[in-house]
């Protein structure tokens, strides 16, 4: 392991509130960031779900503006122009996201929309121009209140797409917008609300979470403080993944939640994410088989996670000791610390009951792993590029649905098309 690699860790967090019922104190936690009004940001399934947004209504109080109902998957950028819209007629002065990551996303992007001084058309424009929306000098906040266990609440980063058929675009475009102030002033973390959200939903997205942990270790762009936090998230997504295989009740979730607290933290920062091969495969899977990320991270990751090995040291005593499978308890001091995490890891997929093979996974054609490996090892061009290379974010595949991370490779790892393609199908 290394010890006196330098660094630089610039992260502004926002607010962490984490309890069951923590929602009820919703309308005080925004008096004290200083503003009165929030508009709820949020998908139909959601806001049509009283479990959660009764107690959301009573914890905002008269502090409610409305509710904005219409979030999908898409991430459109003329979803996000109707948001700015309820903003303004609302007179709303904070986004509350209540959802997974598309909600979140949604309310970053309309947070852009809402302070800019551009029209909807001219932010289009910008959007299939240059694969990103500028950002105003006071975005309107957000209060993110994630319903999944994917760690979108301390993000800095949206995608975003736009089409003709919604608008502002005359073609179609994507990408994402990433900067320190569309960072949620506040995430609150609430058990009892998150509990309401279908099993399989949330076994996926903690795997997504568990796979930002254990990308955090060997990324080129790991600290010491990352080290720690997400080492210590690790540990407690292991022991509670696997409640997450019937099921759970608000408790089972506590080690799950606090775990994707802690792998979250600092993932997402100016210097750049901790995204690396697994967020890589796992996306351009998402792009070309419109399948969850964390199903695909599932499936994938005991075969990425080999490949790396082979070729890096991966860090993998610390990820062994992170998931509490070191010497004896695997086997014996003489045991590779690398095969114990790759095992290690699918004991965790297998207990939450996610698919172990690609060909197990609805919607997955064996067709699509040439396109999906061509898609993977450009996400990793910009990262390996010399700086002063010119790459219009256009090119990529996968910026183009909304992608909106660089994958940064461990030092020493070389990425191809080819190496992806054999990953793909050792997971096929």
């Amino acid at each position: 392991m290394e010890s006196n690699r330098d660094f630089r860790f610039a992260y502004d967090p926002p607010i962490i509130r984490y309890g069951a019922g923590s929602v009820r104190d919703l309308a005080s936690e925004i008096s004290d960031l200083g503003r009165t009004r929030g508009l709820v940001v949020t998908g139909r399934t959601t806001g049509g779900d009283p479990d959660v947004m009764d107690p959301l209504r009573r914890g905002l109080g008269g502090r409610l503006a409305g509710i904005f109902a219409e979030t999908t998957a898409d991430k459109r950028l003329s979803t996000a122009v109707r948001c700015a819209e309820r903003v303004r007629d609302t007179d709303a002065d904070v986004l509350v996201a209540v959802g997974g990551g598309s909600s979140i996303d949604l309310a970053r992007v309309a947070s852009v929309v809402a302070g800019s001084k551009h029209s909807p058309e001219e932010l289009g424009s910008q959007l299939a121009a240059t694969g990103t929306l500028p950002v105003p000098d006071d975005p309107v906040p957000v209060v993110a209140v994630p319903t999944t266990l994917a760690g979108a609440g301390l993000s800095m980063l949206a995608g975003v797409t736009a089409d003709p058929a919604s608008g502002p675009v005359s073609e179609p475009a994507g990408g994402g917008v990433g900067d320190p102030r569309l960072m949620a002033t506040l995430a609150v973390y609430d058990p009892q609300v998150v509990v309401e959200t279908p099993r399989e939903v949330l076994a996926g997205s903690a795997i997504n979470s568990f796979s930002k942990g254990v990308e955090a270790l060997y990324a080129s762009t790991r600290t010491p403080i990352t080290d720690a936090t997400a080492s210590r998230g690790l540990g407690l997504l292991a022991e509670g993944l696997p409640a997450l295989g019937s099921p759970p009740d608000a408790g089972d979730l506590a080690p799950v939640i606090r775990g994707v607290i802690l792998v979250g933290y600092g993932t997402s920062r100016p210097s750049g994410t901790a995204f690396s091969v697994l967020h890589a495969i796992g996306h351009a899977l998402r792009v070309h088989a419109d399948i969850q990320l964390g199903v695909a991270h599932a499936a994938v990751a005991p075969e990425a996670l080999a490949w790396l090995f082979e070729s890096v040291d991966g860090r993998r005593e610390l990820l062994a000791d992170a998931l509490d499978v070191a010497g004896s308890d695997v086997g014996g001091p003489e045991t590779d610390p690398a095969d114990a995490v790759a095992d290690r890891v699918s004991e965790l997929r297998d207990a939450i009951g996610l698919p172990a093979r690609l060909r197990d996974v609805d919607g997955v054609d064996h067709g699509v792993l040439d396109d999906a490996a061509a898609t993977a090892a450009e996400g990793f061009i910009g990262a390996n590029d010399a700086p002063d290379v010119d790459r219009d974010p256009r090119e990529s595949r996968a910026t183009a649905h909304g992608w909106s991370g660089t994958p940064h490779p461990p030092p020493g790892l070389t990425v191809s098309t080819d190496a992806v393609r054999n990953v793909l199908e050792a997971a096929w």
